[in-house]
């Protein structure tokens, strides 16, 4: 029998992330049992290793976050 490891809280706030509808300081919490608070420091954590997320704002008034670039993803130079 194959045994699978546990997903990590952050692995699932990072996949969240990466939807491309993003997700709300709310759903992160609801999937992390996380508080509030600790969400922003792990989202300024990210931001610290590299990854460029992006806030916008929902139709329903919440706002969300999405990575648009990981940090092992090479960012494109335009030559001058």
């Amino acid at each position: 029998m194959a045994t699978t490891k546990p997903q990590t809280k952050s692995a699932k706030v990072i996949a969240l992330l990466k939807r491309g509808k993003g997700a709300s300081i709310d759903e992160i919490c609801k999937a992390t049992q996380w508080k509030q608070h600790s969400v922003r420091a792990f989202l300024t954590g990210l931001r610290k290793k590299g990854f460029v997320l992006a806030r916008e704002q929902r139709g329903d008034e919440a706002t969300i976050y999405r990575i648009t670039r990981a940090p092992d993803q090479k960012v494109q130079q335009v030559a001058k």
